[in-house]
């Protein structure tokens, strides 16, 4: 028993030299960095992307456990698409009832093109007969003068012609209804071509959303929640998995104005964190806060003002992350070390054990 608890005491005593030498060490270069380096404290981030539904429905089934790795178009989820099939089968007999539409319509107008052709050859064969009826109403009226025809015939004669100018009147009101006809009938073959076109925009929105309903990755990255479970009713725009973009992997910290001022876009830094400090990092910085994140109640003094804080953002490389995409965790604590001066040359500590 005694031999056991001298153990766990070497045990917690070693663990103790260890943290306190870990601590030591990392005060040591805080305290020893060269002017033209800088630090401060920060945590590891990740882009996060929510996997919602476009529409609402029913899930039926969630392919993706917290903690998976998944890749770019892999199938996450899927909803309920009962309802959309039986949608689309019906705007598909909608098109095809449009589609014999179309061809009725356009049946109509070759009846009705017929037509004219056939009140326009009778308004010529009226136009014909009244010639011939007014040229025999010429004669009877010269020959009323010498008594050598009858009043009765140029009475017939007369009527005759009044007749035949009817009968044109009457064939070109025809051929004037003929081509309204053709006009109409082509007006409902245009109707109808636009039904076609809405039944086949109606079936494409069904597709699209049928589409939809198949939840897929956008990108690489690991699955961090699971919102929803399959049975769910979700609305629009319903969570389903909430997913953390690997391939864009920062840390976030903060410098003083002074430092702040000096960081430009693309600057080196190299990141220690606190669960493998035996590694450093590298990083670009990807982003300056042009606000000051804490700000004192007055700021009128200069001393004051030194005291402002910006926020700086360190991106990981997207081929180190690719590399090491098993290893990346997010929400880790660490240190940035970001140089300043470009000219001025990275301690050992941070370029010994660099990840490549």
């Amino acid at each position: 028993m005694q031999g056991s608890r001298g153990r766990w005491l070497v045990i917690i005593v070693v663990v103790a030299v260890l943290g306190g030498g870990y601590y030591v060490w990392r005060s040591y270069a805080s305290s020893s960095l060269p002017a033209g380096i800088a630090s401060g404290n920060g945590r590891i981030e990740a882009t996060e992307v929510d996997i919602s539904t476009k529409t609402a429905g029913r899930i039926k089934e969630i392919l993706a456990n917290e903690g998976d790795f998944v890749t770019v178009g892999q199938v996450l989820a899927q909803m309920d698409t009962e309802q959309r099939e039986a949608q689309r089968r019906q705007a598909e007999a909608q098109l095809r009832r449009a589609i014999i539409s179309v061809d009725t319509a356009k049946s109509f107008v070759v009846q009705r093109q017929a037509e004219k052709e056939a009140a326009t050859a009778i308004v010529a064969q009226r136009g014909a007969q009244l010639d011939a009826a007014k040229r025999r109403l010429a004669r009877s009226e010269q020959l009323i003068k010498t008594n050598a025809t009858s009043r009765q015939t140029l009475d017939d004669d007369r009527a005759t012609a009044e007749g035949a100018r009817a009968a044109v009147g009457a064939a070109k009101a025809s051929l004037a209804a003929s081509e309204a006809a053709i006009s109409s009938a082509r007006a409902q073959v245009v109707d109808a071509e636009a039904a076609v076109d809405a039944a086949q925009a109606a079936i494409e929105s069904i597709v699209s959303d049928i589409d939809d309903a198949t939840l897929r990755s956008p990108r690489d990255g690991r699955v961090q929640y699971r919102v929803a479970q399959p049975g769910e009713v979700l609305s629009a725009g319903g969570r389903v998995l909430n997913l953390v973009d690997l391939g864009d992997v920062f840390m976030t910290f903060f410098l003083p104005t002074a430092q702040a001022g000096r960081v430009a876009i693309g600057t080196e830094v190299r990141l220690v964190l606190d669960a493998a400090p035996q590694f450093v990092i590298p990083a670009k910085v990807s982003f300056v806060a042009d606000v000051a994140q804490f700000t004192p109640k007055t700021v009128e003094t200069e001393e004051e003002r030194q005291k402002l804080m910006f926020r700086i953002k360190a991106r990981i490389p997207q081929d180190l992350l690719r590399k090491y995409i098993r290893q990346v965790k997010t929400g880790l604590p660490g240190v940035a070390y970001i140089r300043l001066d470009p000219d001025t040359d990275w301690p050992a500590s941070l370029t010994e054990t660099l990840v490549q």
